[in-house]
């Protein structure tokens, strides 16, 4: 988990260092390249192209299509509001799949997740503290992409069933530059990395596949309700880098709200975790 804290922390960061030179598009369209030369290089030297497929290949594109809304929302928050902030909000993500699950998923919105929706955006409310005059384009962005974030994870969590890491890691990349190369160059020019972005893009492209590889690994190792608490480190320490860095200033109602929101998908954790062991300890009673 530390590595997935680092990992998302120096995304973040290098992605606002370029922004004033990139656009979102274009930020991506990089990002999508470095990612795709690891995965293709990692298939070759492990001899795993056998493990990536077509089978899923609308889903595949679809999922991709869904990341790379949400990516693009992320990059165009973090470069106009402050990093904690943007990582309050994107700690949302969760509570989208819980409102939303039922229309993609077939799953039935129970009391107990409804009541963690409803704790959630007490803390949103908190974080945003919305007025004619703080909402934005940028707490916008950042609240959509939460969404955007929610709808990939419940197509991911359906691809899994049928295909490899690799292969969805595979689309990942390839898929999302090719839509990369045609948003950036919608207008004919896309900005060539330079001596100052250059490495900020290898940053940006190899912490996105770390953080999600530290995060499938730590998951595999420990209970989800183990894990959780970890990441949510990544708020107070985005908050101080973002301080040291870019003189923003620590927000104490954008720390609470942040901390709400973890606690209903914390509580919303260990209630589903509750509800699969009883439903469990039923079916076992009934087989006896």
């Amino acid at each position: 988990m530390l590595g997935t804290i680092a990992s998302f922390s120096a995304m973040a960061v290098a992605g606002r260092q370029v922004s004033f030179a990139l656009d979102t598009f274009e930020i991506m369209t990089y990002r999508s390249l470095v990612g795709l030369i690891v995965v293709w290089t990692a298939l070759t030297v492990t001899r795993r192209w056998s493990q990536v497929s077509t089978r899923n290949w609308k889903t595949q594109v679809f999922r991709n299509i869904t990341h790379f809304t949400g990516q693009n929302l992320w990059f165009f928050a973090i470069a106009s509001v402050p990093l904690a902030q943007v990582f309050a909000l994107e700690f949302t993500s969760p509570l989208w799949v819980v409102l939303l699950s039922p229309l993609f998923l077939g799953e039935q919105l129970t009391r107990t997740r409804l009541a963690t929706v409803v704790i959630g955006f007490v803390g949103i409310l908190i974080v945003t503290r919305p007025t004619p005059e703080t909402i934005n384009i940028g707490i916008m962005t950042a609240a959509s992409a939460a969404i955007f974030f929610a709808l990939t994870n419940m197509i991911t969590k359906r691809l899994t069933r049928t295909e490899t890491v690799a292969s969805i890691m595979f689309w990942l990349t390839g898929t999302q530059l090719i839509f990369g190369l045609i948003s950036a160059g919608h207008d004919g020019y896309i900005a060539l990395p330079d001596a100052t972005t250059a490495p900020y893009l290898v940053v940006i492209g190899v912490a996105g596949l770390m953080a999600h590889f530290c995060l499938t690994t730590a998951l595999s190792l420990a209970p989800a309700s183990v894990v959780t608490p970890i990441d949510f480190a990544r708020l107070p320490v985005i908050a101080v880098l973002g301080m040291l860095l870019f003189n923003e200033a620590i927000d104490p109602f954008v720390i609470l709200g942040g901390a709400i929101i973890f606690a209903a998908n914390y509580f919303g954790l260990v209630m589903e975790r509750r509800r699969r062991r009883i439903a469990a300890t039923q079916v076992n009673a009934t087989n006896l």
